[in-house]
């Protein structure tokens, strides 16, 4: 403790003496009964804290079951420190590292080898203040293997390699085989012994048997889906190797139900499962008992669920025609076919005087309906017209040099757009024609003028 004191003006000896500061020791306080300490008016007493380093003792850190600081004992050695702490079994004993704090703050590495878990030290180290002791721990060094298995199980990946583990094994932690799994063999792609040529794996294929069916009723029998007829029980479970990639095979063309939808105007509408892999839109229609009297061919709506692909333009009535028909598609599971009752009128949106639904009229081009609405606005492109026919399929309008513009014509149930011009200037072909005149009068002056 220190006492920090002005003295007086009649104390003052010298210059710069007017500060002084007393150093009170912890033995000068005293305790009960001990001599007091005056003090004058200004004194500044100043306790301080106790010292934050910790001295005499040593840490413990790695593979030891109780890390942290131990106390240092007079001629404590490594292995009573490392007893202390308690090694665990799976220990490196081929070195424990000492790190030894030198006056200088620097510090030194050392080392010493263990002769078992027990602590029993090899070259035992004499241990010193705030010397820092590691253990590794062989688990540290040891690499992470694993096994993998796909194909028809119900989960791929990868699974941790356990010492003795089989193919069996391995079935079981990816939750069996899935549905029409083909359980002849299997394959096995394993590390290579030899590297040359670069070669990265090499292929096995090892025997399976109906016991990795695990789904079985009371009586034993499998109760899932059937499927190609599997080996009886009997063969030798097959050992793994650290970083073997295990396919469980699918049986040739096996596959679940895939059903369609028929909807709208058919006999007998609902959802039909398709007997093979090449029924096609014609063979629903006929096993829904084919359209009814109010059924609308063209204006089918084909959704393929598939890949998202969505409305597929389809003319029904040439599917029905002809067999071979390109609109005759081979279906897809969830595939979903609507035929609606027959709708006489036209629709004609986008850039036109007056969107509207007017009654069909049978030869009418597109001209015709885009009139019916109030012909084009002053940013409607006529040239660019289009109509989305009731089967879904678009046709636009064709332009032809020196020949009338093919024109589409709508039919029930479609929809007729005007597009918007979006700044596009329309070409003048009146220049055009008439420098085509000139020279074909030319032509034909010099052609007579040669004649006679």
């Amino acid at each position: 403790m220190l006492i920090e004191r002005i003295l007086p003006p009649a104390e003052r000896t010298a210059t710069g003496r007017d500060r002084v500061t007393i150093d009170v020791s912890s033995s000068a306080l005293g305790g009960v009964g001990g001599p007091a300490i005056p003090l004058q008016d200004g004194d500044v007493v100043r306790v301080f804290p106790v010292a934050e380093r910790v001295r005499n003792r040593i840490f413990v850190d790695g593979n030891v079951l109780q890390r942290g600081a131990q106390g240092l004992s007079p001629n404590m050695r490594l292995s009573d420190a490392l007893r202390h702490a308690g090694l665990k079994p799976d220990t490196y004993l081929g070195e424990v590292l000492v790190s030894r704090l030198r006056p200088d703050s620097t510090r030194i590495q050392l080392r010493a080898s263990l002769a078992d878990t027990s602590g029993a030290v090899v070259n035992d180290i004499p241990l010193q203040e705030d010397d820092q002791i590691q253990v590794f721990s062989l688990t540290t060094f040891r690499p992470v293997r694993y096994v993998a298995i796909g194909g028809a199980v119900r989960r791929s990946g990868r699974v941790p390699y356990r010492e003795g583990m089989t193919l069996r094994d391995l079935v079981l932690l990816a939750n069996g085989v899935q549905e029409g799994a083909y359980l002849k063999e299997a394959e096995i792609a394993r590390m290579p012994e030899d590297r040359n040529g670069g070669r990265t794996a090499s292929t096995i294929r090892v025997p399976l048997d109906s016991t990795y069916l695990f789904e079985r009723g009371p009586d034993g029998r499998y109760i899932g889906p059937p499927g190609l007829p599997v080996p009886s029980g009997g063969e030798p479970d097959v050992p793994l190797k650290p970083y073997d990639n295990v396919l469980i095979m699918r049986q040739p063309d096996w596959a679940l139900q895939r059903s369609v939808s028929i909807q709208g105007e058919v006999k007998f509408p609902g959802v039909y499962a398709l007997t093979n892999k090449t029924e096609r839109l014609s063979d629903v229609v006929r096993r829904a008992g084919g359209l009814t009297s109010e059924a609308y061919a063209d204006g089918i709506v084909f959704l393929r669920r598939d890949n998202n692909i969505g409305r597929v333009g389809v003319e029904l009535s040439s599917a029905l025609r002809r067999y071979e028909s390109a609109d005759n598609l081979i279906l897809r599971d969830g595939d979903n076919i609507s035929i609606p009752p027959y709708n006489a009128v036209v629709t004609i949106n986008g850039e036109v005087n007056m969107p509207s639904t007017v009654a069909y009229i049978r030869g009418k081009g597109i001209d015709y309906y885009i009139n019916a609405a109030g012909g084009p606005t002053t940013k409607g492109d006529e040239d660019h017209a289009f109509v989305t026919q009731p089967s879904g399929k678009l046709e636009s309008v064709r332009e032809h040099f020196f020949l009338p513009d093919q024109m589409p014509k709508p039919r029930p149930g479609s929809i007729v757009t005007v597009p918007t011009n979006e700044g596009k200037q329309k070409t003048d072909y009146l220049p055009l024609l008439t420098g085509l005149a000139q020279i074909i009068g030319s032509t034909v002056a010099i052609i007579v003028a040669v004649t006679r």
